[in-house]
């Protein structure tokens, strides 16, 4: 059977709202936009899991994530699955016929809740082709961060599928409807990338959007290991869109932390809290949440909508920051050695992680020189061992790497948010 079986999979008709304008009417300034990372495959459960998320107390949008067979472009398995009441991890929206995703939407997107579909692959054309045909008009990723840490496709071949993907997305403006990507640049591997390429990689790949036709965009930026360098480097992402992207429609989205995350139930919200303080303290539009059960299995949507709240609910305002810090210094330095590469930011991106300008530690890609490397000091913040051939000052050779201490340093923040508050780590 093709993708998208018999059933008619007639385009929708409606005028979504912009996502990235909605966001930033709702978000910033002390509120707070919160979104959830769900996926699920079954349409009617996905269609439930977006009118919780939309009921929930919280300024919210909703998420459709798709599963990883449609992530890689193995629709055929897809398929067998459907079709064998195999239960995925996201949602198969090519596979789906269209007029199921319609009638999934139907009633619960609208211009106060809009819905943005994440996927995670380096080969998005088919899944833009979907999001196209049905109006879908909020996604993500990049052509470094959806390669690099995923797989093994050659990051050219990368560059060239989100060069194509990015530009046909941007056709969805021939009908009226005004595309949004949001990069995934700031979220690297998920921990021990120092915040300074991840503020690098996010605005470069705005850049590549913006380059490739998408006008409303938004730069990503993962919580990491220290508050205070978080802040600073929240600070600097702002501070070089505002000097680099050429559009105004932009915002930040923080993500909570994306490693190794607290097993109880405690330590998992705090963290969640933080996360939102974070967000709020430095301005940002949006927050991506976790939940409790992030540890353990894929959360339910009752988890979903509790994290929402309970991150919704926190309460910050806007702090000024320190705007010549380190990280912003670092981060300046990388995205104009890049883009002195060459006027295309794809072949300047390739340019890049070929002569190790950009370099992911403990990234194992081929396309990735692999010579820098990162630890956390004793004030938990992440610090450079190596630079490589990155035009960044030599890392600090204090410190010997040993597996015993990159296992330390990856589960610093389950331990520090899993201890009882007053005892020590």
């Amino acid at each position: 059977m093709s993708p998208g079986g018999t059933v008619s999979r007639g385009g929708a008709t409606d005028t979504p709202v912009d996502f990235g304008e909605f966001v930033r009417r709702r978000g910033g300034r002390g509120s707070l936009v919160v979104q959830p990372r769900m996926g699920i495959s079954d349409p009617v459960r996905m269609r439930a899991g977006l009118r919780a998320t939309r009921a929930a107390r919280a300024t919210t949008v909703g998420t459709i994530t798709l599963d990883s067979y449609t992530r890689v472009a193995d629709l055929a398995a897809a398929e067998r699955a459907l079709a064998d009441g195999v239960q995925l991890n996201g949602y198969p929206i090519v596979n789906h016929p269209y007029d199921v995703t319609r009638a999934l939407l139907d009633g619960v997107r609208d211009d106060d809740f809009p819905v943005q579909v994440r996927h995670g692959s380096a080969v998005p054309a088919h899944i833009f082709e979907a999001l196209v045909a049905l109006r879908l008009n909020a996604s993500e990723g990049g052509p470094v961060s959806y390669c690099l840490p995923y797989g093994r496709t050659p990051l050219a071949d990368s560059v060239a599928n989100w060069r194509r993907g990015t530009e046909l997305f941007a056709t969805l403006r021939d009908h009226g409807a005004e595309p949004h990507l949001e990069t995934f640049g700031g979220c690297m591997l998920g921990q021990l990338c120092p915040p300074s390429q991840l503020v690098a990689i996010s605005v470069l790949e705005a850049l590549f959007f913006h380059q490739h036709g998408v006008r409303s965009l938004s730069v990503s930026y993962a919580q990491q290991t220290n508050f205070a360098q978080d802040v600073e480097a929240v600070a600097a992402l702002r501070r070089l869109c505002a000097d680099l992207l050429p559009t105004p429609n932009w915002h930040v989205v923080v993500y909570a932390y994306m490693g190794v995350y607290p097993y109880t139930t405690a330590g998992a919200y705090r963290l969640l809290e933080r996360a939102a303080e974070l967000a709020l303290t430095t301005g940002a539009e949006r927050l991506i949440v976790k939940t409790e059960a992030e540890a353990q299995r894929i959360p339910t949507i009752a988890e979903n909508v509790t994290a929402l709240e309970r991150a919704g609910a926190v309460r910050a305002s806007p702090t000024p920051s320190q705007d010549d810090s380190e990280t912003y210094g670092e981060a300046l330095a990388l995205v104009h050695a890049v883009l002195n590469l060459d006027a295309d930011l794809g072949r300047a991106l390739l340019a890049a992680f070929r002569h190790g300008i950009l370099d992911i530690p403990f990234c194992l890609h081929p396309d990735n020189m692999g010579r820098t490397r990162a630890y956390l000091d004793t004030d938990g913040r992440l610090r450079w061992a190596a630079t490589g051939s990155m035009p960044l000052p030599a890392g600090s050779g204090t410190r010997v790497l040993t597996s015993a201490g990159l296992l330390d340093d990856l589960s610093y923040v389950r331990r520090s948010y899993d201890t009882p508050i007053g005892a020590a780590p």
